[in-house]
């Protein structure tokens, strides 16, 4: 199926969920905020949330500071 992934086109498998996405696209482990078609997915639901075709994953990266 294909998606957006931070405004880009990619192929993804049936099924596909948040947390298999991370960790194809190289996010894995990694503090990020996960924004499906303006919805903001919980960490607690990347396992369970199924991504469907043409669906706009943005992906942003928590950065702290001081």
């Amino acid at each position: 199926m294909q998606i957006l992934l931070n405004g880009n086109p990619r192929e993804c498998a049936d099924g596909t969920t948040v947390a298999l996405l991370l960790e194809e696209a190289g996010y894995g482990g990694r503090r990020v905020a996960v924004e499906v078609n303006r919805e903001i997915v919980p960490r607690s639901l990347h396992t369970k949330y199924v991504l469907a075709e043409n669906d706009r994953v943005e992906i942003v990266h928590a950065i702290g500071g001081g």
